[in-house]
């Protein structure tokens, strides 16, 4: 889509310098843009890039603008500005309404005629699909699966058993929601399965990424609440709660009952102990290991940082020295303290 810099600072809600009339028809880096594409300056440190670029239009914050030798959209937030032109500049594509004849559709299914069912798709029993939803090809939505309006099922998304999406939810490729919970009891060493007759609820504007997995609840739903973005390759366990607009970022493991707060940001690879609780407003960073609940807002991190593996075994040795070096260090001190009566 094409829109005139004037056009596309009226529907971001900013300011522009330059020409009205010029058009914008894509996005690129400032290093790579050409002529009809729109480009962003996010912090003052790149501003001699600047002078290079070969876009049509740049979006810079005000204290840049008499740096920028070409067009320019005037924002508080270039990065934000940025994202919501690209949303204007590349629209997601619906199609009509209506079923590929290579679809398989049970009777019982209710299928809105503004939705759009697309090949091998599978729809079960008492599924309900809502309007301008777009459902990609190999779909299974099993049984008692509820779409909301305007959701993207991407290609081979499963849901299974009671899963219910909000509105304008995305599902990327290969994601499974409402797979079985890992719940098990021991019977004198041998597993015993527990059915996991729960659900899935996921609210309004949820993005799962490929191969995301959402199990389940054992007896009450696992909740995503509104906003919620979950990377690629996310696993999240029975009964989890993830509050509104908390984002995760890939591979990142959740294990059952464990309570996660709003607007949260956990990094890639983190690995949380179940049935603990996060409070609003925490991070994570990547490859954190939490055992224990976070009680207060802020910034988390546990791990070791990369090193020469040199170095890496002297510090691994000492580690293990720690314990023995402690009980010195106390004996040391309790000499101390004994000499110092004797004075």
């Amino acid at each position: 889509m094409a829109l005139t810099l004037e056009l596309l600072a009226s529907r971001l809600g900013c300011e522009f310098a330059g020409d009205a009339d010029c058009l914008i028809s894509g996005v690129a880096t400032l290093e790579d843009a050409a002529v009809g594409e729109l480009s962003f300056l996010a912090s003052s440190k790149y501003r001699t890039r600047l002078a290079e670029t070969k876009a049509s239009a740049v979006i810079v914050a005000e204290r840049d603008l008499d740096a920028c030798p070409v067009n320019a959209l005037i924002a508080r937030d270039p990065y934000l500005t940025y994202a919501r032109a690209t949303q204007l500049l590349y629209p997601d594509e619906y199609h009509p309404g209506g079923v590929h004849p290579d679809a398989v559709i049970d009777d019982g299914a209710q299928i809105d005629g503004t939705a759009w069912i697309d090949a091998h798709c599978v729809i079960g029993p008492g599924v309900i699909v809502g309007g301008r939803a777009q459902i990609g090809a190999g779909c299974v939505l099993d049984r008692d699966v509820i779409i909301g309006r305007e959701c993207r099922l991407m290609a081979n998304v499963t849901m299974h058993g009671r899963v219910t999406l909000g509105e304008r939810c995305v599902i990327q490729p290969g994601a499974v929601i409402g797979s079985d919970g890992f719940g098990y009891a021991n019977d004198h060493g041998q597993w015993v399965k527990i059915p996991q007759v729960g659900g899935v609820t996921l609210g309004d504007d949820v993005e799962v990424g490929a191969n995301t997995t959402i199990d389940r609840g054992a007896l009450s739903d696992t909740i995503v609440e509104n906003g919620v973005k979950l990377d690629n390759q996310i696993q999240i366990a029975h009964n989890v709660y993830i509050g509104e607009h908390t984002a995760i970022a890939g591979c990142t493991g959740i294990a059952g009952s464990t309570h996660i707060g709003k607007h949260c940001a956990i990094g890639g690879h983190v690995g949380i102990v179940g049935h603990l609780s996060i409070v609003d407003g925490v991070q994570i960073s990547a490859k954190t290991f939490v055992s224990q609940s976070i009680h207060e807002a802020g910034f988390y991190s546990s791990g070791v940082p990369v090193e020469p593996n040199a170095r890496w075994r002297k510090n691994f040795v000492r580690m293990k020295q720690l314990d023995e070096m402690a009980r010195r260090i106390k004996a040391l001190e309790k000499m101390v303290r004994k000499l110092s009566n004797d004075v």
